[in-house]
């Protein structure tokens, strides 16, 4: 039995959730949800970043203080998580007492190693707020492809930069050109590790090919120094003399979370953070999911910490998602060119949110959501293919047959599908390749609806009970184990399939409902969205 430990990045608590954040992070689920059902040991962790000056910015401003204004965010990502279905052991919130000292004893670690070292440099200064600013607060033109970028990376070509890079910068809260002072700060020697992480990158498996190619583009440049420390008023304290009013930078603090929400679980649950991070702990296979844009921090910056650690696990698998789109267009937040997170669920079933995003989403290019895509695909494959081919094999059954599965033996061929389905998808989700797994179940429920059409159970009726019966056995098998094998994608409907067939926790192994079983309180998986809404929905994305 493996223990596997699944981390998924930590969304910042500065504004709610939109669409194009979750496609990166549904996929944690996923693979939470297959793992317990196969029998391993999981952790799954998770947590809000609450530090950082934009927070410290918009607490000011709403005159409340950065944990309030944090704690705002991180309830209502906690229910639209839970709303959702995710299936985290711990979702945490790095403003904790816990997650400091987590990130100090691993800062004074690094120092120890010799892996970190002073150094008095240039930081951007904005006068006009009289505050020295982070890297995303100073914005300008990148270097390198010329586009607009942030101070610390460029989202079009993925360069990691400096403030100091970029040309025409400007403060991001006035908007007036910021100069540079002197301060003295503590730096991260990345470039010592060189040797390491391009043997650990080289040898690496299961990663998804963005982050090969872009790990590769870094080591192939040679690994640059980069501050760990930063002149901020909301952050962990730098635990060393003469730094009092500096903070440990937010690259370094927000993966370090990882390891403080397992000890947190641990301290809750009583269970082993050990067998999850120690490299003499056994068989672990740590998955770390997360966007694109964070794949140097979990590739290149993770592991360098957790080299300097010693005997901790490193990554082994990274699934990072590409860029989802809106109507064609970035999601953009200020403009409020986005599909917010609490407003979807307000309106739309779970399971039609987790199914668009695995079957149609960014898994390994840029992926875009449209309303009319979305409400045609819950209707055709939900609705059409799943819900129809459930809904009429069990009210044929409470009609004609007293509601009680009768009695059948599924044949050899079907049999043999099934089984080869559960190997074949769960090897798919075990690589990360969400969407094709997804994609092969659902072929499989069309070869079933066929079975269906073909078998002609209504007419049977007339002909041979027995017959008859037989189809309609073998349809509930078949629905048991598509209970079981959409699991981690559509929780919500694989319960209630549970429920109406009284099978018990899922497993990833073929299920069978007995002769005899008495259908319970059968009810529609999904009902059908009228295609009217794509007209509203799109005029209200249109108003902002």
């Amino acid at each position: 039995m493996a223990h596997i430990f699944i981390g998924g990045a930590w969304p910042y608590a500065n504004g709610s959730l939109h669409l194009g954040r979750l496609a990166s992070l549904l996929p944690g689920d996923v693979l939470a949800r297959y793992f317990r059902a196969k029998g391993d040991e999981v952790l799954y962790v998770s947590g809000s970043d609450c530090h950082g000056t934009p927070v410290a910015v918009q607490a000011e401003q709403e005159g409340v203080s950065p944990g309030e204004f944090a704690g705002r965010y991180h309830e209502e990502f906690n229910e639209c998580f839970a709303r959702l279905g995710f299936s985290y052991d711990a979702y945490t919130r790095t403003d904790q007492p816990d997650h400091h000292e987590t990130v100090q004893a691993l800062f004074l670690k690094l120092l120890e190693q010799g892996c970190l070292y002073p150094k008095t440099v240039q930081q951007t200064y904005c006068e006009t707020d009289q505050r020295f600013l982070p890297d995303r607060y100073v914005e300008g033109i990148c270097p390198v492809c010329g586009e607009r970028a942030r101070g610390d990376q460029c989202d079009y070509c993925s360069t990691l930069l400096d403030p100091s890079d970029l040309k025409e910068p400007v403060c991001k809260l006035c908007g007036s050109t910021p100069v540079e002072r002197a301060t003295e700060h503590y730096y991260l020697a990345l470039s010592k590790f060189q040797e390491a992480l391009s043997d650990y990158a080289g040898g690496a498996e299961g990663w998804r090919d963005n982050a090969v190619k872009l790990t590769r583009r870094y080591l192939n440049e040679g690994l640059q120094d980069r501050a760990a420390t930063r002149d901020l008023t909301w952050g962990v304290d730098v635990p060393l003399p003469g730094f009092e009013e500096k903070k440990i930078y937010v690259w370094i603090e927000a993966v370090s979370g990882y390891l403080s929400a397992s000890k947190q679980w641990a301290a809750r649950t009583g269970g082993s953070w050990e067998s999850f991070w120690l490299q003499d702990k056994g068989d672990i296979i740590a998955y770390y999911v997360h966007g694109k844009d964070n794949i140097p921090f979990h590739t290149l910056i993770w592991p360098a910490i957790l080299l300097s650690a010693q005997g901790l696990h490193l990554p082994d698998r990274i699934i990072s998602c590409e860029y989802l789109t809106l109507e064609g267009r970035k999601f953009s937040t200020s403009r409020n060119w986005a599909v917010w997170v609490p407003d979807l669920l307000a309106r739309y079933q779970p399971d039609s949110i987790r199914y668009f995003l695995i079957a149609n989403g960014p898994e390994s290019r840029d992926a875009d959501f449209s309303w009319r895509e979305f409400i045609y695909s819950h209707n055709g494959e939900l609705l059409g293919a799943f819900g129809n081919f459930v809904q009429r094999t069990l009210a044929f059954i409470n009609k004609s047959f007293d509601g009680k599965v009768p009695p059948g033996k599924l044949p050899g061929q079907w049999s043999d599908n099934i089984s080869t389905l559960y190997q074949s998808s769960g090897s798919l989700i075990e690589a990360g390749h969400f969407k094709e797994a997804i994609e092969d179940i659902f072929a499989f429920i069309r070869r079933a609806n066929k079975y269906f059409d073909e078998e002609k159970p209504w007419q049977q009726l007339k002909e041979s009970h027995e017959a008859c019966g037989l189809t309609l056995h073998n349809c509930v098998q078949i629905i048991a184990n598509l209970g079981s094998l959409l699991e981690p994608f559509l929780p919500f409907a694989c319960a209630k399939i549970r429920s109406f067939l009284s099978l018990p926790d899922p497993s990833w192994r073929t299920a069978a409902v007995p002769a005899g079983t008495k259908i319970r309180d059968v009810e529609l998986l999904f009902e059908r969205i009228d295609v009217a809404r794509i007209a509203e929905e799109t005029q209200r994305l249109q108003n902002g």
